[in-house]
């Protein structure tokens, strides 16, 4: 028997879209197929059956982000990673899928892409599932070879944008020009993202950040690269949000998904002031670094803080600490408070930090300190007559303020 008959997925193919329209006349029914990040790929075109979430992804050129979001879910993402049979997925009208059949395309232990067929007007049968696995393995060359392509221009991507991080491209028409070259639409404003994991990135969670990025259609990412434990990303940033929601919003859902999806926990995202001049890339990457260093060693007073906006005072450490080295100055009240801790093993400075951290409020510290009010006030009287501090004075109270965290900063 002639092996075609077996497998009609045996001849050579031009394109794609060809070779969707074969599986489609084969099985009888629509087919799409996507990336590994949900891009679509081809369709079949000689069938006019279909279903909202089809229409959706051939129009957008990618299936839409709520689609996906449901998809993992109800667990049918995770099961085509795992495996590479079909999978059934029953229709869900909320987000206008109906019942169809998908499977993984795999490179040995990488998916590639994934072949999905619409069900309809017939149910397909344990035959028509093997037809689909021979179609899996058929289109794997032509996905390899698109892969090739892609990763030769991601190397051009990768040295462009870390040109902009180290400030060796900084005239904003040059850099446009080469936005221009590599086909990329500059936003007119942006910002720096950065993604701190606990350790260095390995490979697969460059995938399933790869993959999260790809499907991700709440901001436009221009650039991203990975520097050992660091995702950076150049992302789009309406001028008009100088606090940044838009990325906040993105930011938090990226670290929610890494979670959940994959169990990448504690990660730690920061991102720059809004700029719209390409040549200053440079510059709000050094933002996010500053951020970064602040954090760790401030983690409690700034564990809210994610933007180079929301840093206030902490802006100003490196100059301010300088500046206290360069005149040797010394905070006689802290010095005061510090021989008396260190004479009777006491902690009245510890005391003045978190009193001043929550902003004078006696019953907020006084829960921080695990005391009762009583003794917080008794603490303060003593802080006030030993290191002749008058609470009711700002600037001394401000003053003391900056000085605490610079000691922390300096002892760090």
């Amino acid at each position: 028997m002639n092996s075609s008959l077996n497998d009609p997925f045996k001849a050579d193919f031009d394109s794609l879209d060809e070779f969707a329209d074969l599986i489609s006349q084969v099985l009888q029914c629509p087919i799409t197929i996507e990336d590994a990040n949900h891009r679509l790929l081809a369709y079949s075109t000689h069938d006019e059956r279909t279903d909202p979430a089809r229409i959706s992804t051939i129009i957008g050129r990618r299936v839409p982000e709520k689609v996906i979001n449901q998809l993992w879910k109800e667990g049918t993402i995770p099961a085509l990673l795992k495996t590479d049979k079909p999978i059934r997925v029953k229709s869900m009208d909320d987000i206008g899928l109906s019942d169809r059949v998908a499977i993984s395309i795999w490179k040995q232990e990488e998916v590639l892409g994934f072949i999905w067929a619409i069900e309809i007007d017939k149910t397909l049968t344990e035959q028509d599932f093997i037809l689909l696995k021979k179609a899996a393995v058929a289109v794997k060359n032509k996905l390899l070879q698109l892969q090739t392509r892609k990763n030769r221009r991601g190397e051009h991507f990768q040295e462009f944008f870390w040109k902009l991080l180290t400030g060796h491209l900084t005239v904003n028409e040059e850099i446009l020009q080469n936005f221009g070259t590599l086909k990329i639409t500059p936003s007119p404003s942006y910002a720096i993202l950065v993604f701190q994991f606990q350790q260095n990135i390995t490979r697969k969670e460059e995938q399933s950040i790869s993959y999260l990025l790809k499907t991700s259609q709440r901001l436009t990412i221009m650039l991203y690269t990975i520097d050992c434990n660091q995702l950076i990303l150049l992302v789009s940033a309406p001028k008009n949000d100088q606090q940044g929601g838009d990325i906040g919003h993105f930011a938090h859902s990226f670290v929610s998904k890494m979670n959940e999806r994959y169990g990448v926990k504690n990660i730690t995202p920061v991102f720059s002031s809004i700029y719209d001049d390409y040549g200053k890339i440079g510059k709000a990457y050094q933002e996010t670094l500053k951020i970064l260093t602040i954090k760790e060693k401030f983690p409690f007073e700034t564990k809210n803080i994610f933007h180079y906006q929301q840093l206030g005072i902490y802006q100003f450490f490196d100059l301010l600490l300088d500046k206290r080295k360069t005149e040797e100055y010394e905070n006689r009240s802290l010095k005061l408070l510090h021989e008396y801790d260190q004479k009777h093993n006491s902690n009245l400075v510890e005391t003045l930090e978190i009193f001043l951290n929550q902003d004078t409020n006696i019953p907020d510290a006084a829960k921080e300190l695990n005391v009762h009010a009583n003794t917080l006030n008794y603490r303060l009287k003593r802080i006030s007559e030993i290191g002749e501090v008058n609470f009711k004075d700002p600037n001394q109270k401000m003053l003391l303020f900056l000085d605490l965290k610079l000691e922390k900063y300096h002892r760090l």
